[in-house]
């Protein structure tokens, strides 16, 4: 078995990040920029928000997180986007979800700049993604692709089952595997005989927020099983969508959580804004 290792892969992405970061400053005196928007004190949304400007920091790009009470109107965040989307130092603009329920997620993430969209989430980005045209991917469908290149896994050809349908995870990744000629079935909530579909798969990617709902005798003998769930027990300890410990001896690659898709959601977030600054000095150059 080996063990797909998101944390290593994710400080060799940031050591990637670093090294463009600083030769587009010298060379072409832009500083890549990103911006947050952190809607009222949820603690894990605090946390990764958090995570995300450390990493900035370490990175060389210029980051600022602004934080807004609970109670915001949607036209007072719809200013504040409006804003960032004019400011020429600000190459990423990333809205941390969920937002509080008085506010229309789809309305603030259409109110982005796509050039500026390094979540990805975009209707326009969405649709040249689908249409597997150049884009900004969403940052954890993004990881686990890259992930795939670095271990060598070929996806052509390969049957991938997808547990999860959701904007963020789900429907990106299904995207993503289509593209690299993968014939992928999406399951969800209402799947009848879930387990019919995963002993069929070569590849099984969970992202459902239901610890170890996919277990050994759900996946086939070598087995590839990319767990995208992170999910916090009454213990606190920190496990995954599958049953890590009964699945390691059965798949030939595993992703552990912590430590294996999580990291790379940020190390791809970097990317992402890095992209954005090429394209901004693009713009500037024409």
């Amino acid at each position: 078995m080996i063990l797909l290792d998101g944390k290593a892969l994710s400080e060799k992405i940031k050591e990637e990040v670093k090294v463009e970061v600083a030769q587009l400053v010298e060379e072409k005196q832009i500083t890549p920029g990103l911006a947050v928007i952190l809607v009222g004190n949820d603690p894990a949304s605090a946390t990764y928000v958090a995570s995300k400007a450390k990493s900035c920091k370490n990175a060389g790009i210029y980051s600022v997180v602004h934080e807004m009470p609970e109670t915001i109107t949607q036209d007072e965040l719809l200013e504040t986007i409006a804003r960032m989307n004019e400011n020429p130092k600000l190459d990423g603009i990333l809205v941390q979800l969920p937002l509080p329920k008085h506010i229309d997620t789809t309305i603030v993430l259409e109110a982005i700049n796509p050039l500026k969209d390094v979540d990805g989430f975009h209707p326009y980005n969405v649709g040249r993604m689908v249409s597997n045209l150049d884009a900004f991917l969403p940052a954890t469908p993004f990881g686990v692709m890259r992930m795939f290149e670095e271990y060598g896994i070929e996806l052509s050809g390969k049957n991938v089952v997808v547990i999860g349908s959701s904007d963020i995870v789900g429907k990106p990744m299904a995207s993503l595997l289509i593209n690299a000629k993968a014939t992928v079935t999406v399951c969800n909530s209402r799947t009848k005989d879930l387990k019919t579909h995963t002993l069929a798969a070569d590849i099984v990617v969970i992202a459902v927020g239901v610890p170890y709902l996919l277990k050994e005798d759900m996946v086939k003998d070598g087995a590839i099983v990319i767990d995208v769930g992170i999910n916090r027990l009454d213990t606190g300890k920190l496990v995954g969508d599958a049953d890590f410990e009964g699945l390691k001896n059965k798949c030939s690659h595993i992703t552990p959580v912590p430590g294996g898709v999580g990291p790379m959601t940020i190390a791809m977030l970097l990317k992402n804004t890095i992209k954005a600054a090429k394209l901004r000095e693009k713009r500037e150059t024409k």
